[in-house]
């Protein structure tokens, strides 16, 4: 009786683990209704199947980017002689400087923009001193300088735009422009720095409140801001959106404009490239039959460097560090959803080994 019982207990205990193993189930993979429309160049989608190397396209490919390359290097280096012509003491310095890495081609201009901020910081106290009572430069300098890493002290920036309360000026208020650069601004604040604090509360709440009142541009520019700020967006995905906001500036630099949406687009015929590559081993490794149970995350891993590493000198890194990811994604549902224990400790087992 016992040990039909025990049996009946085994039984009933494989049956649940069965139940268990195949129970856990994902959603289909996104990729088929949200990555592959921004991917028809290279990548064509085939419902069910992921994305298909497209040899055709891989063979046009290199003639694509050596024509493209050839422009956007005269564009390059006519922005550059206009970044470094304009005078660092200038307005027009920091909002050139700001556009250009706003518009994701900052990459191409490291030297320049270095020594520019550099100069910037070391005249801070006269430019300061020029410009005291405009919020805009003020904050937009300061952002600035925070983000490139130049420790500048917020109580010597934004004093002079406290009242004796502690609260921003009400002068402040009907300034939008720089009451958005304020809020910008106000995002790379550090632990304890209360006026910042203060700064991004006062700024956001009437921001908000206002809105409504603003050009249907400014409004959006407003409601992306406060969506999404500089200090947490990725710079590709706020690149593409930026265009828009500048070409609407009537004061907009027209070449470089047109040099970032060339460099948009050509960054794009690499990065689908890669996809395409990547995609072709991971159909090879057939996972889709060996390991049914694992989510197939492949695109989700590559967009995640993509959106840290997105420059084409890191295009071998990228593939690595997808690959690994890719790897570690089935490997942790193997664990978490398929393994059994006795499963596990053996394949640990070979691991360490």
């Amino acid at each position: 009786m016992e040990m039909h019982q025990s049996a009946a207990h085994t039984s009933t205990e494989n049956v649940d683990l069965e139940d268990v193993r195949l129970s856990v189930t994902y959603h289909p993979n996104v990729g088929g209704t949200i990555f592959w429309h921004t991917l028809q160049t290279l990548c064509a989608y085939v419902p069910n199947s992921g994305l298909t190397y497209n040899l055709h396209a891989s063979n046009m490919y290199q003639e694509l980017l050596n024509s493209v390359e050839k422009e956007l290097q005269k564009l390059r280096e006519d922005v550059r002689k206009v970044l470094v012509t304009t005078p660092d003491e200038s307005l027009n310095k920091l909002e050139l400087i700001d556009s250009i890495q706003r518009l994701g081609v900052a990459y191409h201009f490291e030297k320049e923009i270095d020594i520019s901020l550099k100069c910037i910081y070391e005249t801070y106290s006269e430019c300061n001193g020029k410009q005291e009572d405009d919020l805009y430069i003020a904050a937009l300098r300061f952002r600035l300088l925070r983000q490139h890493g130049y420790n500048l002290s917020s109580a010597d920036v934004f004093n002079k735009f406290i009242d004796h309360d502690g609260n921003i000026k009400e002068c402040s208020m009907d300034n939008v422009k720089g009451l958005l650069s304020l809020y910008e601004a106000a995002h790379f604040r550090v632990h304890g720095e209360e006026i910042l604090d203060k700064a991004l509360e006062f700024s956001s709440s009437v921001l908000e409140s206002r809105v409504h009142d603003m050009s249907n541009s400014l409004a959006a520019q407003v409601n992306e801001a406060l969506q999404i700020p500089i200090r947490k967006s990725l710079t590709r995905f706020k690149a593409r959106k930026f265009m828009f906001v500048y070409q609407e500036n009537e004061s907009h630099n027209e070449m470089l404009l047109n040099f970032a949406k060339m460099d948009f687009n050509f960054l794009q015929k690499i990065h689908q490239k890669e996809l395409s590559d990547l995609t072709r081993w991971w159909n090879d490794l057939d996972f889709k039959n060996k390991l049914p149970f694992a989510r197939d995350r492949m695109v989700e891993c590559y967009f995640w460097i993509l959106g840290i590493y997105f420059e084409p000198q890191y295009q071998q890194a990228r593939k690595i560090l997808t690959k690994v990811l890719v790897l570690g994604s089935t490997m942790d549902d193997t664990y978490d959803v398929y393994g059994t224990l006795p499963d596990l400790q053996l394949f640990t087992a070979a691991i360490h080994r």
